[in-house]
């Protein structure tokens, strides 16, 4: 008989976030006049550019002229994609990789999961505590995690980070064999700077670590000392795996397209003592199990490096910069302990009088219709915290703080 995989059974039901939905929908259902403001969500909320679109449209009628037609492409995606990443996201920065060291995705949470095949399943983890539940699940799916202690994985390190080293995760001063660092943080903002990225690429080269980097939103840094990438930082090539999304740089999230940086120098060690090569590892992974990001969709993202693109993109950015500006300046005035919005989109707030997070997210939802994200469901360090997101009309979110301050009086 078959035997089902038992580590799936470690998963939890995600009934902390199926919760909040729930919850939204029985405030609806006994309250249907109430306007709820929603700074949950994690998502674009503007259409995508019309120079996407634009692309859109002209890939589709291509692919309806016989001379156009398209069936698979290659699995590690189009060249004009791959050379526009090159061009505009690293060679501006002074980065020098190989188009072969790009690999197209449909979004970067699919390689973050997906990455895990290469590697066994008894590597040590380190990961930020709180951060994004996807480098948790994989690594529970593919048996590394062990077993769940109290809201903890007992063969995973959590990286506490909290307002005592500036939601930073602080270097162990111990070996792992892996690391996951993500710079802007989701949920609490913070963005590593480049000083303190390069402790994290020397120790990685001192103690043969790999490190997961996710950029999935390097397009709200702000600050010229921070990162858009770790391979900014020498020798990070060596060391590093890097993934790229465009659904929060671009409105992508219904698209699906991302990508991940793996170089060529980058290797680790087998049973055998030798050194592989991950880039032809993956290579060949993705040929056995992936036909490829659509040629519709990567004529769409190539058309978002264009320069009416960039220009529109960029207004969209800036715009939910403000209102994380507006929401985090609105809240301390208030009075609450707040961090981020500053290089993210994300706002991560304290909560007050002892609160847990779901307890402070029902009491915002039920007095001052507003609706937050619990930090508990980003892991154990989150449970104080709750976050508010940048994603929603700038009049949205004025009122949201207003709403609010009238119920903190």
């Amino acid at each position: 008989m078959a035997l089902l995989n038992d580590h799936f059974l470690k998963l939890t039901d995600n009934s902390l976030l199926a919760d909040i939905p729930k919850k939204v929908n029985a405030f609806k259902a006994t309250h249907p006049k109430a306007n709820l403001i929603d700074l949950g969500v994690s998502d674009f909320t503007y259409p995508i550019v019309p120079a996407v679109q634009e692309a859109i449209h002209n890939s589709i009628n291509e692919m309806a002229t016989p001379e156009g037609v398209r069936g698979y492409g290659p699995v590690e995606g189009y060249d004009f994609l791959r050379d526009a990443i090159l061009k505009h996201d690293f060679l501006t920065r002074g980065i020098r990789l190989d188009k072969s060291e790009i690999f197209i995705n449909d979004g970067a949470k699919s390689d973050i999961g997906n990455i895990q095949e290469l590697l066994r399943w008894d590597n040590s983890v380190g990961v930020p505590d709180p951060t994004s539940s996807v480098y948790i699940h994989s690594n529970i799916m593919i048996g590394r995690a062990g077993i769940n202690v109290d809201g903890k994985w007992s063969n995973i390190t959590y990286l506490k980070s909290d307002p005592h080293n500036d939601f930073l995760p602080s270097i162990p001063d111990f070996r792992l064999d892996i690391i996951y660092l993500t710079s802007p943080n989701n949920p609490t903002g913070a963005a590593i700077p480049r000083d303190e990225l390069k402790k994290w690429v020397d120790y990685a080269i001192k103690n043969d670590v790999l490190i997961f980097f996710d950029a999935s939103y390097q397009a709200y840094i702000r600050d010229n000392n921070i990162p858009h990438t770790i391979y900014e930082i020498r020798g990070a090539k060596k060391i590093a795996i890097e993934f790229h999304s465009f659904s929060k740089s671009a409105g992508f999230s219904g698209i699906r397209c991302g990508y991940t940086v793996i170089p060529k120098e980058l290797t680790v060690a087998g049973l055998d003592t030798r050194r592989y090569h991950l880039n032809p590892l993956w290579q060949r992974r993705q040929q056995a199990k992936y036909n490829g990001t659509s040629y519709i969709v990567q004529r769409a993202a190539e058309a978002t490096y264009t320069n009416e693109a960039q220009k529109d993109i960029r207004l969209i950015i800036d715009t939910y910069m403000r209102n994380a500006s507006i929401m985090r300046e609105g809240l301390k005035n208030i009075g609450f302990s707040v961090y981020g919005g500053i290089n993210s989109p994300y706002i991560w707030l304290k909560t007050p009088k002892q609160e847990n997070s779901y307890q402070f997210f029902e009491h915002l939802l039920y007095a001052a219709h507003v609706i937050c994200t619990p930090g508990k469901i980003f892991g154990p360090s989150g449970d104080e915290y709750v976050r508010f997101s940048a994603f929603q009309h700038t009049q949205q979110c004025i009122d949201a703080i207003e709403r609010i301050r009238k119920w903190q009086i």
